[in-house]
């Protein structure tokens, strides 16, 4: 039997929730064949529920970054936290959209031996100091990743996706979200 989607606070049930809310989580679980337990997790309170997955949504589907790009910075930010759920969770897209079984466990590891090129390390090396030293990231980091091709968009981008997933790691340790079972063999 699969773990509860977290551990430190009442997951609600789909039945009880607004309309609005079953419908997302019905349409997830048509697209992934199972309802990740983020969102019966963020289902506990609708309107951060809402807030959360439109903001998710701008993130992944207004970018300056491919898939591949987004999942890479969101499972080295999510290992640099020692997130549980977003590194399995994430760790499946990132293996998925990079094609690549081995490359989540090697991000979320240490991003800086990962098997990726120059420009994604530039990438994810900024991803992470806006994680682990905020206020040391500096012009010398913008002009680095300019360097490597990224574009003023694309680092806004790439920043937005670091940030939005600090928030996520620290409500996923918040409520223990523990992974659904399915994601731990994804792209394998």
């Amino acid at each position: 039997m699969s773990e509860p989607a977290m551990t430190r606070f009442p997951v609600p049930d789909v039945d009880d929730l607004p309309e609005d809310l079953r419908e997302r989580i019905a349409a997830e679980e048509d697209d992934a064949g199972f309802v990740p337990n983020v969102f019966l997790a963020y289902a506990y309170r609708p309107s951060h529920f809402r807030a959360f997955f439109q903001y998710y949504d701008a993130l992944v589907e207004n970018t300056e970054l491919d898939r591949a790009e987004i999942e890479m910075v969101v499972v080295a930010v999510s290992g640099a936290n020692d997130c549980l759920y977003c590194n399995v969770a994430h760790g499946a897209l990132c293996r998925i959209y990079a094609d690549d079984p081995h490359l989540a466990e090697q991000l979320a590891s240490n991003h800086r031996t990962a098997n990726v090129s120059e420009d994604r390390r530039a990438m994810l090396d900024f991803a992470v100091k806006l994680t682990e030293d905020q206020a040391a990231v500096d012009e010398e980091d913008f002009e680095r990743l300019r360097e490597h091709g990224y574009s003023r968009r694309a680092i806004w981008d790439i920043g937005s996706v670091a940030a939005f997933f600090n928030l996520s790691n620290r409500m996923a340790h918040l409520a223990d979200m523990r992974p659904n079972e399915e994601f731990y063999d994804l792209g394998r």
